[in-house]
């Protein structure tokens, strides 16, 4: 089978769209597929080798968020749909590449999947102060895109009912993958510990970008529990601000491979209080760790957390909630190790290779259908080549 995934990130761009796209490659090439991956340039050329050949075209950074990058109009775009000649094409958040990509595909009659990972509506109102505005916008974008699409895949189901919800025809769900090996209680580094939490003092942790909508200000009650260290991992635009707010944490930046790995398994508890996550892959990397976990009840956490069984769920946006979770944990160490232990065994067998296989599951079905009735079409297309 020949794919073309568009996606609007990609590695080295460290984020659930690019990881998630990283290992479909992988995963095409690994059983016999011949993938083409589209993507926006990153800021710094890649070090690390391409699973399958991969096209960056030209992009620019988000202004106020240079960690995103949006790809800039090319004419390319559906030439090199086209001189890939796939059977399908992988669209992958699609919102300004993949919705030139949605156009491209519908003009050379292709299949489309349409794969939802980012709450862009949410991101409207965190980014406008609250504005419904902008939020009915980007509903109307990603009905316009998904529209089109043969199948919208989301990663929960909480995603899949909002998708529903909002008009978006064709909801199935495709749930994310964890690397089991390199996520694993074994990592646990006690001369790590003991530089980020000293003196027997129970270790807490964030990892994922430090990006308004990950309300990590909620953070501030747990950082003045007594006995708590607390550790960032990521980068982002609030770094900064967050230095002030959070000013007895410990900011580690940008960690990678056996090194993130190593964190996250020598965490007691993993928190996490952004409201608006459509899965939350860096939960499932705590628990795949061994790690008791602390999140919002909502959204994709719903699906990832099963309350006093593997974790704690809590109201989003509710500090108190937050930090009465955490010292909850924190004052309880069998608690802990009973939670972290049945997080492992829950999340052990989502490896991806199986959630790689369901997802060439959907292709076959989008090809088998399309002899069976009439193919989805983009409905409106605004003057820069894009949906609208």
């Amino acid at each position: 089978m020949r794919v073309a995934l568009v996606t609007e990130s990609f590695p080295p761009d460290l984020n659930g769209v690019a990881h998630s796209v990283l290992r479909t490659a992988e995963h095409l090439v690994r059983r016999g597929h011949q993938p083409l991956v589209i993507a926006p340039a990153p800021a710094v050329p890649p070090t690390a080798p391409d699973p399958c050949p991969v096209v960056r075209v030209p992009a620019m950074p988000l202004p106020g968020y240079p960690q995103v990058r949006l790809a800039l109009p090319t004419r390319r775009l559906e030439q090199l749909i086209a001189e890939h000649r796939p059977d399908i094409v992988h669209l992958a958040s699609p919102f300004v590449l993949g919705a030139r990509a949605m156009v491209a595909a519908d003009r050379l009659g292709l299949p489309a999947v349409a794969v939802y990972q980012t709450d862009l509506a949410g991101y409207a109102r965190a980014y406008r102060a609250g504005s419904s505005i902008g939020a009915a916008a980007a509903w109307r974008r990603i009905r316009t895109v998904h529209g089109a699409a043969a199948r919208t895949l989301a990663p929960s189901t909480p995603a899949a009912q909002d998708l529903t919800a909002h008009g978006v025809p064709r909801v199935r769900l495709w749930p994310r993958g964890v690397d089991s090996v390199r996520f694993h209680p074994r990592h646990r580094d006690e001369g790590l510990r003991g530089d980020l939490a000293p003196g027997g003092r129970v270790l807490v942790g964030y990892v994922g970008r430090l990006a308004p909508e990950k309300r990590l200000d909620l953070l501030a009650e747990v950082g003045r529990l007594d006995g708590v260290s607390l550790v960032v991992i990521g980068e982002g635009p609030s770094e900064a601000m967050l230095r002030q707010t959070l000013p007895g944490a410990s900011f580690l930046g940008r960690r990678t491979g056996d090194e993130l790995a190593a964190l996250y398994a020598s965490l007691d508890v993993f928190v996490h209080t952004g409201p608006m996550e459509t899965f939350c892959q860096t939960i499932q990397e705590a628990m795949a760790s061994g790690v008791a976990v602390v999140g919002p009840a909502v959204g994709g956490p719903l699906d990832l957390i099963a309350h006093h069984r593997t974790g704690l769920l809590v109201p989003p946006r509710d500090s108190r909630a937050v930090a009465r979770a955490v010292a909850e944990l924190v004052a309880d160490p069998a608690l802990r190790t009973r939670f972290g232990a049945a997080a492992r065994a829950e999340v052990a067998g989502r490896t991806w290779e199986s959630v790689g296989d369901l997802l060439i599951d959907h292709y076959r079905e989008i090809l088998a259908e399309q002899g069976t009735g009439p193919r989805p079409r983009l409905a409106t297309v605004d003057a820069g080549g894009a949906a609208a």
